[in-house]
C-alpha cells in the first residue's frame, strides 16, 4: 500500500486536497484526528494533549490502511501525519514529546505532498496562526529536506494542486 502525508501550515488546503484526492483516485483518505478531538475537549488543549493526538493519528492511519489493503485500493491519503503535531509543538510548546520525535522519523510515506499557504486564510475556531504560514511553510520543507523525504510542493488553485498532486502520485513505484 502507498501511503501519502498531506501537510503543511494552518489553513493551506490539506483537507480539500486529500478530499479531491480521495475521490478522484477512489482511494480512502485519513482524517486530521486533531480535529475531532480538539473539537470534543471542552477545554484549550496543553502539550501533553499533543501526545493523545499523535496517538490517534497513527491508529486511525493504522486501521484505514488495514481496511484499505483488505478492499485492494492500494492508496492511502494521510490529510497530515506526526510532522505537522511535532512542528505544531515546536512552535508552540518550544518541544516536543520524545514518542512523538522518534514516531516522526521513523513512519515513512512514499510521498509527502506539502501544500503552499498561497490561498486565503479561512478562519476557523481552532486555527491560531494566520500572520506567519509562510515561514511555517519553510519550517515544514526543511524538516522534510532534513529527514531525507520524498515531497512535492502543492501550490495554486484547486486544479493545480491536484494536476501537481496527481503527477506525482502517477511518479511512485508500483
Amino acid at each position: 500500500m502507498r501511503r501519502i502525508a498531506i501537510v503543511g501550515p494552518e489553513s493551506s488546503g490539506k483537507t480539500t486536497l486529500a478530499l479531491e484526492l480521495s475521490e478522484r483516485l477512489g482511494a480512502a483518505a485519513v482524517p486530521e484526528a486533531a480535529r475531532a478531538f480538539l473539537t470534543g475537549l471542552g477545554r484549550p488543549y496543553a502539550e501533553a494533549d499533543l501526545l493523545t493526538i499523535a496517538k490517534l493519528q497513527v491508529e486511525r492511519e493504522e486501521l484505514e490502511a488495514d481496511a484499505s489493503g483488505r478492499s485492494g485500493s492500494g492508496l492511502l491519503l494521510c490529510d497530515t501525519d506526526l510532522l505537522t503535531i511535532r512542528i505544531w509543538s515546536e512552535e508552540k510548546f518550544g518541544r516536543c514529546d520524545p514518542w512523538i520525535v522518534a514516531e516522526c522519523e521513523r513512519r515513512r510515506y512514499d510521498l509527502w505532498l506539502l501544500c503552499r499557504p498561497d490561498i486565503p486564510w479561512e478562519p476557523d475556531p481552532l486555527r491560531e496562526n494566520p500572520h506567519d504560514r509562510e515561514r511555517l511553510f519553510v519550517a515544514y520543507a526543511s524538516r522534510l529536506q532534513r529527514l531525507a523525504r520524498p515531497f512535492r510542493i502543492i501550490e495554486g488553485t484547486l486544479e493545480q494542486r491536484l494536476a501537481t498532486a496527481w503527477a506525482a502520485i502517477l511518479q511512485l513505484p508500483d
